[in-house]
């Protein structure tokens, strides 16, 4: 059994004074709530999508957790389909405390259920001091604050062994042209260019979007992200095309489509940084970096470092996002201690836990960057946070969960479709919106 521990804070300390406490000190705890309530003996159960490294490096701010205020932890790993596992967990009577909703859509979808509390008026200090508005807005739903962004993902980055690239003779390219040539100089020295993680299809998502926002443009992203666009729009067309390059060369795909179609996300990174490199470049986000040092012993910035995605046709380069939202449900048993919970995960204090472990970025303005473990690490997290309010979020993200967020359903499927069959983009196109239709009319 797990001792019962509850800190007694004799000073201002940093969460404290992030949480905006007026007494420091004082005869009882104080927990992470500011306020002179124990926690201990309460518990916390927290759900999200997190397993592996991920799972191991959040249970330590959980553990931070349990050290300031004495409330036990669990979490419960849902794998993907966060929005079914938790809704079937609320029907059951076994609802978790706080959720870690990976999806803007999923977010709005539990508000418009009726799941959610709002954010306390603790949190919500700590929100609008701390963080950019975009967070804000993302995190709110009909003028609420529900969700409260603990991680967020620097989606514009494309991950190599220096190795690799230094054997084929290429340096880290500027457009998106000059990447896919940079990969088949790559591909003709004995290594694949890209390793793609089709198996999980929110990678290939993201691949559209990078693609998207660059070669359309911020406006229609946005336009599109609302379906304001119809998904049958030749900009939608035209990313689709550019995208079917890379996915119908099978000297730039490990494995080709049917090899891409057999690798997860992290079988992707082992493709690149394992112990029998295949492929010399795998696109994702910044969270690349934990799998690669965590499972692999690679130092970062050393044995794997990454170039911003680059432009395409002459188009801005990207700057996309996603993030994890802390959420407390109504029917959680614990629902005080949750919020309890959310306000420690709004502190810099609870973010340099992660930061410290790395593959983690915050959009923590307050969390000091030497809290990072590596340079690379202080670039991707500096270059977040420096983009403030212009930071577009995942597209997919932002859809209804069932286009946008489910396994073997809606964009994630059929994109998995297009990776293996290119051919037609205008069909694709075509699928996408009648998909994208069903789902926001629901």
């Amino acid at each position: 059994m797990m001792r019962r521990r509850t800190t007694l804070l004799t000073g201002c300390t940093a969460l404290v004074l992030a949480l905006g406490a007026t007494a420091c000190g004082g005869g009882g705890p104080v927990t992470a709530g500011g306020g002179d309530k124990a926690l201990g003996g309460q518990s916390v159960t927290v759900a999200g999508v997190w397993s592996g490294t991920e799972q191991e490096n959040f249970q330590k701010v959980l553990d931070a957790f349990t050290e300031k205020t004495g409330a036990k932890t669990s979490f419960v790993s849902t794998g993907d389909n966060v929005s079914t596992v938790v809704g079937s967990k609320i029907e059951g009577g076994n609802a978790p405390d706080v959720v870690m909703v990976p999806q803007v859509g999923v977010l709005k979808q539990f508000a418009g259920k009726g799941w959610l509390k709002p954010l306390s008026k603790t949190a919500q200090q700590s929100v609008d001091a701390n963080f950019a508005n975009v967070w804000k807005s993302y995190g709110s739903v009909d003028g609420a604050l529900y969700g409260l962004y603990f991680k967020a993902a620097h989606k514009s980055t494309v991950w190599y062994s220096p190795d690799a690239l230094n054997q084929a003779g290429v340096e880290p390219p500027k457009t998106y042209d000059e990447m896919l040539k940079a990969g088949q100089t790559v591909s003709d020295s004995g290594l694949a260019a890209f390793s793609v993680a089709g198996q999980d299809g929110w990678t290939l998502t993201d691949w559209f979007e990078n693609i998207y926002l660059s070669q359309a443009g911020p406006e229609k992203y946005d336009a599109l992200a609302a379906h304001e666009l119809k998904w049958t729009d030749a900009s939608v067309v035209e990313a689709l095309t550019t995208l079917g390059k890379l996915f119908k060369d099978k000297q730039l795909i490990e494995g080709g489509q049917k090899g891409a179609l057999n690798t997860d996300f992290p079988g992707s990174v082992e493709k690149v940084f394992g112990p029998e490199p295949e492929a010399g470049m795998v696109y994702e986000g910044d969270f690349v970096a934990g799998v690669a040092k965590d499972q692999f012993g690679k130092e970062i910035g050393k044995d794997a470092n990454f170039f911003p995605f680059p432009a395409v046709a002459g188009g801005e380069a990207p700057v996309v996002s996603g993030g994890d939202a802390a959420v407390v449900l109504k029917d959680g048993k614990n629902s005080e201690a949750g919020m309890a919970l959310l306000e420690y995960l709004a502190t810099p204090e609870a973010a340099a836990v992660w930061a410290e472990a790395g593959g983690f970025l915050s959009p923590n303005k307050k969390l000091d960057l030497a809290s990072y473990g590596n340079d690379v690490g202080r670039a991707t997290a500096k270059s977040l946070v420096d983009a403030g309010d212009s930071v577009r979020f995942d597209m997919s993200d932002q859809a209804p969960a069932a286009f946008g967020g489910t396994k073997g359903t809606g964009e994630w499927k059929i994109l998995q479709d297009f990776l293996r069959d290119p051919s037609d983009p205008k069909a694709t196109a075509a699928q996408l919106e009648a998909a994208a239709a069903k789902a926001y009319k629901g």
